[in-house]
């Protein structure tokens, strides 16, 4: 689509890079090396959006994975696993280097918004370093316990996707937040001082944390050291005693949070940087003009831009210092933080032997300045209207919207359709009213035989009602041949994956994007339509006005609105069911097919997330609560949408019921009747949300 470079979604294995650098050889490629890691894949997490209206897929995560969870078996009760389960390791991928080079990244790319500069300095320059050892052909080791990098902040670290899926290992479990660097333990008391062993000398401004040993209870203390004295240094054994008010028990671990020496030594490095080069700033000239008895005339020049400045009082002959290049030059070049640098001065007009204050010269210069900054904003307006205008008028004629309008005509029913991952719910959905069935075979395995599939389709068909297989929103290349198989049934198809929306539309198929596609508005449906998807399902992190708003260019036609079910909130490449056992990840079927196949995880409020396995092993964390968008279904109407959504994932899901009930209130719709929309209320009781539909985020 135009793009000149693209930054690899994080799941991407070095084998998955060889082959996306196959498939595109000339495309420049990214790829993240360092920093917080999502545990949410595939470019979506809902979940912070739905609980704290914070939408992650605008910038403004709340941190739904930092939470304490449990995972319990949903049918029997049973707690599996308690802990950090979703708290991601950070990404260290400095043992990749070489591998990424070989694999053709050019960039990498290091996570550093909303952390301090000190952490921005230590990362660069520790990446700098592992890359000129990437250059002299020498092996990047691992980094050490106490490393820069552990030490200025880390969760632990992970190699993440790069070497393949790493089990318990790729979250914290037990830390959500910065770790530190264990250095020793406490071992007494001697007034006022805490004796400590550890490994490497502490310091006055070292920030540290008291914490009980493995297994044993008591509250983690700390602060920042005042005072300290070292006793001995011996066989690697730093022996200190540290100011502290109160003692804590021996055994207790010693743990630097802050190394003030690291802090300092990276301030250094960004406390005086050198000044931008000249040749960024606009060059300025200066000509001079005046005789004794007449005022100063300075014409300044920049960026084509003329501005001419008069003094206030007139120049007489000098009985000191008369006006020369040597002090104009001082004067007029104090241009500072302006975007301006001194080029030259003519003072051939300026006759010799003349006097003016210096206050008189600097504030001719600031008064040019300012006029010359006032000519720059009016330039700078003037491009952005003249910008704006052409849009405006590129739009207005670009008749493409009107001709796509024309093309969709109003549907004699209003769409309603089923999005189910168990054939008996497709089933019920269709006897219940749904025009429409989009079966995702590749959620909650083990995956159906493709006959029964295919039996449902050719089923559905002879009623009247469209078929559609959901596809999932991660494929990787290695997971082609066993969705292409699937894909050979030559059904109409329901994707979240951008990829497959263009590959497979453009090769003939009836492709509707699923809400995973991130639809937020009018110029993000355009691109869509231009990728050949038929209808586009917006994003369920929109009001109703705002869907509105999108779908108003089109009249509301070639739009579905999600109205029912618990979306995914997140996707995610680690099984927190393979976790809990110790088991290697997808090859332990046996406990989400056999002995769990029913797990949810619960947080320190209650709310509880449903954990769907799907066939590659990967989880994905359904919301704790269904939306229930009803109530909005008029306003929906009014705006022009004909089709709707609802999602069918969780086993016991009223299928039959919900079903029937939207399908009463949009045929009421469709008649001019009064909708009755109090009962699918009446049906979900109060466990539901509103989703974004009553307030943004």
């Amino acid at each position: 689509i135009g793009v000149g470079r693209v930054v690899l979604a994080r799941e991407n294995t070095i084998e998955d890079i060889h082959a996306i650098r196959a498939a595109v050889p000339d495309l420049a490629l990214e790829s993240f090396v360092h920093g917080a890691l999502c545990i949410s894949y595939s470019g979506q997490c809902y979940m912070s959006g739905m609980i704290s209206e914070r939408s992650a897929n605008r910038g403004s995560c709340a941190q739904s994975c930092r939470k304490d969870y449990s995972l319990t078996d949903s049918v029997t009760g049973e707690t599996l696993d308690t802990g950090f389960l979703i708290s991601a390791r950070d990404l260290a991928a400095h043992e990749h280097l070489e591998a990424l080079a070989a694999a053709g990244i050019r960039t990498l790319k290091v996570e550093g918004r909303k952390k301090k500069p000190e952490y921005v300095a230590t990362v660069t320059r520790s990446y700098r370093a592992f890359l000129d050892q990437v250059a002299r052909g020498e092996h990047v080791q691992p980094l050490e316990h106490e490393g820069d990098l552990v030490q200025i902040f880390s969760r632990g670290f992970t190699g993440g996707m790069y070497g393949g899926r790493d089990g318990r290992d790729y979250v914290t479990r037990d830390q959500p937040d910065n770790r530190g660097v264990v250095l020793g333990v406490v071992t007494g008391w001697s007034r006022g001082g805490l004796l400590v062993e550890v490994s490497a000398p502490l310091a006055v401004g070292d920030g540290i944390a008291l914490e009980p040993p493995h297994g044993a209870s008591g509250t983690i203390t700390g602060f920042a050291i005042s005072g300290i004295r070292t006793l001995s240094a011996t066989n690697g054994t730093v022996r200190q005693v540290i100011d502290a008010r109160t003692p804590v028990p021996n055994g207790w671990r010693v743990v630097r949070t802050s190394h003030a020496a690291l802090l300092e030594r990276a301030r250094q490095s960004f406390a005086a940087p050198a000044a931008p080069a000249r040749g960024r700033k606009s060059r300025l000239d200066v000509r001079a003009f005046g005789s004794a008895g007449s005022p100063l005339k300075l014409l300044f020049t920049a960026d084509g831009e003329q501005v001419e400045v008069h003094s206030s009082i007139e120049l007489a002959p000098a009985s000191k210092r008369a006006i020369d290049q040597t002090q104009l030059r001082e004067q007029l070049g104090r241009l500072g933080e302006t975007p301006f640098a001194l080029g030259a001065i003519d003072d051939r007009a300026l006759a010799i032997g003349l006097f003016l204050p210096v206050s008189e010269i600097n504030g001719l210069r600031q008064g040019a300045v300012e006029q010359l900054l006032l000519r720059r904003d009016w330039m700078r307006a003037g491009a952005e209207a003249e910008r704006t205008s052409l849009i405006a008028a590129t739009v207005a004629a670009d008749d493409s919207t009107r001709r796509a309008t024309e093309s969709l005509a109003p549907p004699a029913r209003a769409t309603l359709a089923a999005d189910v991952c168990r054939l008996e719910d497709a089933y019920a959905a269709a006897d219940a009213g749904a025009t429409e069935i989009a079966y995702d075979p590749f959620l909650r395995h083990p995956m159906p035989p493709v006959a029964r599939v295919r039996a449902l389709a050719v089923s559905l068909a002879t009623r009247g009602i469209d078929f559609r297989l959901r596809t999932p929103t991660i494929v990787r290349p290695a997971e082609r041949k066993h969705l292409d198989k699937w894909l050979a049934l030559g059904t109409p198809i329901l994707s979240g994956h951008l990829g497959l929306v263009a590959e497979l539309a453009a090769a003939g198929r009836d492709v509707v994007a699923d809400y995973a596609v991130n639809c937020f508005n009018q110029h993000t449906a355009d691109e869509i339509f231009a990728l050949g998807a038929s209808r586009i399902t917006v994003s369920i992190e929109l009001t109703t006005d705002e869907i509105a708003a999108v779908v108003a260019p089109r009249g509301g036609r070639g739009f579905d609105a999600l109205v029912y079910g618990r979306p995914e909130g997140m996707t995610i490449e680690h099984c927190v069911l393979s976790a809990a056992f110790d088991r290697e990840p997808t090859t332990c079927r046996d406990l989400c097919v056999r002995d769990h196949p029913l797990v949810q995880i619960t947080d320190p409020a209650g709310y509880s997330f449903s954990v769907a396995t799907d066939s590659a092993c990967r989880n994905r964390l359904l919301h704790s609560r269904p939306i229930e968008g009803s109530e909005f279904l008029p306003r929906l109407w009014q705006s022009g949408v004909r089709a709707y959504r609802m999602l069918f994932n969780v086993p016991g899901d009223p299928v039959a019921e919900i079903t029937a009930r939207y399908r009463e209130a949009l045929d009421a719709l469709g008649e001019g009747a009064p909708p009755p929309l109090a009962r699918v209320r009446e049906l979900v009781g109060s466990a539901f949300t509103r989703g974004h539909f009553a307030r943004a985020v």
